[in-house]
């Protein structure tokens, strides 16, 4: 089995979700008392919003480039970002280390392609939506992205840091990212991808009328998949 290095805190919220499912799935794959090998650093997010809202990408890679370097050191074998928004500086953390980064944007893409969807709504921080850092690995798999209007995008955007990365689940907050899931499937799409790896906590495959690819989820199992490759 390989040594995950989780790079979580971004928030601890998903990263829960993320260790988790990483441990409830080698335990269904192997049986008995198997869990999972794994090292998580967690970080201060309030620390890594403030990169993220002053748009300071070089300290961000940086100081998540160091966290990678401590986890090989540690012991990994590969990354996981438990986070879609700082997916924008992997290249700056790749530099640092000689282990590989598993992409969260290309076992996304993989499990929609396996659903044969070529059209799909993409949720999740403004800078997830609005940059092309995710959505380039989609559409090079002739993956077609449609992200809400501008209001919505900051809607949107407003839940994920103010309610869902600490915790606070809201019927209000689902009842209007339903709406703005309504609205992408009106304007074509066939999938909703969650691209903030919170939104998880509040929307859920019944709330919605097509598939939906929660990303958190999707990491994590392919995590799993990569820590038992023989």
């Amino acid at each position: 089995m390989k040594v995950i290095g989780l790079i979580g805190g971004m928030s601890w919220e998903s990263s829960a979700v993320y260790y988790r499912i990483i441990n409830e799935e080698v335990k269904k794959r192997l049986g008995g008392l198997h869990s999972a090998k794994c090292l998580l650093y967690s970080v201060d997010f309030e620390e890594i919003e403030h990169f993220q809202s002053v748009g300071d990408w070089e300290k961000a890679g940086k100081t998540l480039g160091d966290i990678a370097l401590s986890l090989e050191k540690g012991g990994a074998d590969f990354i996981v970002i438990c986070t879609n928004t700082m997916h924008k500086v992997i290249d700056d953390i790749q530099e640092k280390i000689s282990i590989p980064i598993l992409h969260i944007a290309d076992a996304t893409a993989y499990k929609i392609k396996e659903q044969g969807i070529n059209t799909v709504g993409l949720l999740g921080t403004r800078y997830t939506m609005e940059q092309d850092f995710f959505s380039t690995r989609l559409e090079s798999n002739d993956i077609k992205v449609m992200v809400p209007n501008k209001e919505e995008r900051e809607n949107v955007n407003k839940i994920i840091y103010e309610e869902l990365c600490l915790g606070k689940v809201q019927q209000t907050s689902r009842d209007y990212y339903k709406k703005v899931i309504q609205d992408l499937i009106r304007n074509g799409a066939e999938g909703i991808i969650l691209g903030c790896t919170e939104i998880g906590l509040l929307i859920k495959p019944e709330d919605v009328t097509v598939p939906l690819f929660d990303t958190a989820n999707i990491h994590a199992l392919e995590a799993v998949n990569m820590s038992l490759q023989k």
